[in-house]
């Protein structure tokens, strides 16, 4: 089974470490201040460790950028050596806050944090997907009425087909797996992201993903 480190250690990242550690997969979360984080227990999780986010991008050999969307470039532009070779893969969205806290506006008009991130890291595979969902659907796909869609947007396509088995690893059936070319068609699923706060006020926080009908 595959290595695998993700960065962040909110509601994203341990979701997705749960989901992942039960597949089989050895997780290490990474955290700005690790200390802070208990480890899952043995025999609950055994596959889980924490690190700080630099000792996990190193070790890893995917990662998963599940830190805040807004902070994200600066972050992993620091981790440009540990991130050498790897594959990337980026679950956030890059949004500045309306006034009540919900996503308002985009960081990157015209382009995308994918895009950011694939400059910065030019050794680097990023793939972008799971970015148009709440957390909760990432790695329960079944549990919406509608089959939801995982966009899927990156460059390199051995990168993209491991990403895609890792999908298959949280549940996602091949057919809800929409692969839409190179890294800048993420700048449209990122985008997306400014359907969902007006989702939210009329809804709540109720689990959602942004699907192709077919």
């Amino acid at each position: 089974m595959t290595s695998i480190g993700i960065l962040g250690a909110g509601r994203v990242g341990t979701n997705l470490a749960g989901r992942l550690a039960a597949a089989g997969h050895h997780v290490t979360l990474g955290a700005r201040s690790p200390e802070r984080i208990a480890t899952p227990a043995a025999g609950t999780a055994p596959r889980i460790t924490v690190a700080d986010q630099r000792t996990t991008a190193r070790s890893a050999d995917i990662v998963i950028n599940a830190t805040p969307g807004d902070s994200s470039l600066e972050r992993l532009a620091d981790l440009r050596t540990e991130l050498s070779g790897k594959i990337l893969v980026d679950v956030s969205n890059a949004t500045r806050d309306a006034g009540d806290g919900l996503p308002g506006d985009l960081c990157y008009p015209g382009s995308s944090l994918a895009e950011k991130l694939q400059a910065a890291l030019p050794d680097t595979h990023v793939v972008k997907t799971l970015n148009t969902m709440l957390f909760t659907v990432m790695t329960a796909p079944e549990s919406l009425a509608t089959p939801p869609t995982a966009f899927v947007s990156g460059d390199d396509r051995n990168a993209k087909e491991a990403v895609t088995g890792l999908l298959r690893d949280l549940g996602w059936q091949s057919g809800w797996v929409e692969d839409l070319g190179d890294i800048t068609t993420a700048r449209a699923t990122e985008a997306m992201i400014l359907v969902v706060p007006h989702f939210l006020r009329r809804h709540g926080l109720r689990p959602f993903a942004v699907s192709l009908a077919r």
